[in-house]
């Protein structure tokens, strides 16, 4: 099943066309790049996705269900808790320690049980290898640190989608690499779908996905390729 499908979508912000008949199609258990220019649609095309920016023509079908052109507010609360989302400014609640960042994140889509959002709080931190940091504040931890608790945020619901936007733009390089073959991981374990812009190219050999370019207001496929063997951290 097609997880994401847009169809000769155009997009428009203040009447300016910013993407022209866009055809893209991301799969489920799929990773996927987006790469191009600053300025080139990236970041709107992500956003088109959980309805941060409407479509002007074509159609946007999500999760097979989900059409974003006309979608009612009912429907865009549904389907935003079905997606996961990283930013490459981490957006932590600085008052509070991780493990209470979490905590947040359960309560307010529905998690009433107290042991329920404990088991849920330790398994994230387990997956992205921060099992002991739960009572951390954000300016206690490094920025990779602090990246891996936005990953653990976003796939608290356990997403059908993540949406990676340039997640390891702030990092050094090493910590980049962890964070990508942990994203990798995740896609692959979780059955999680990825779609992730980024500006470093070298990601797209080191650790393959599907790969689009945004240039010309328009979306090419760069390479089909899906993910072998990436590195553990």
């Amino acid at each position: 099943m097609s997880i994401i499908k847009f169809t000769g979508v155009n997009i428009d912000i203040d009447s300016k066309r910013i993407l022209e008949n866009v055809n893209l199609s991301l799969e489920m258990g799929e990773f996927a790049y987006i790469v191009g220019t600053v300025g080139s649609g990236k970041s709107t095309l992500l956003k088109s996705i959980y309805g941060e920016v409407d479509i002007t023509a074509g159609s946007l079908l999500v999760f097979g269900e989900y059409e974003l052109s006309g979608i009612s507010n009912r429907k865009l609360q549904s389907l935003r808790k079905n997606i996961g989302i990283v930013f490459q400014d981490f957006q932590l609640l600085t008052d509070r320690d991780v493990h209470d960042n979490l905590d947040f994140v359960l309560r307010c889509t529905g998690w009433n049980e107290h042991t329920e959002r404990e088991a849920r709080i330790k398994r994230v931190l387990e997956l992205v290898g921060l099992p002991q940091k739960g009572y951390k504040f954000p300016h206690e931890l490094s920025g990779g640190e602090q990246q891996r608790v936005v990953i653990a945020r976003a796939i608290l619901n356990s997403p059908a989608l993540l949406l990676a936007d340039e997640p390891t733009g702030n990092l050094d390089s090493e910590t980049g690499n962890y964070i990508m073959a942990l994203l990798h991981r995740i896609c692959r374990e979780e059955k999680m779908a990825v779609l992730m812009i980024t500006h470093n190219e070298q990601w797209l050999k080191d650790y393959p996905g599907t790969a689009y370019r945004c240039k010309d207001k328009g979306m090419l496929l760069i390479s089909a390729a899906q993910p072998q063997n990436p590195v553990e951290e």
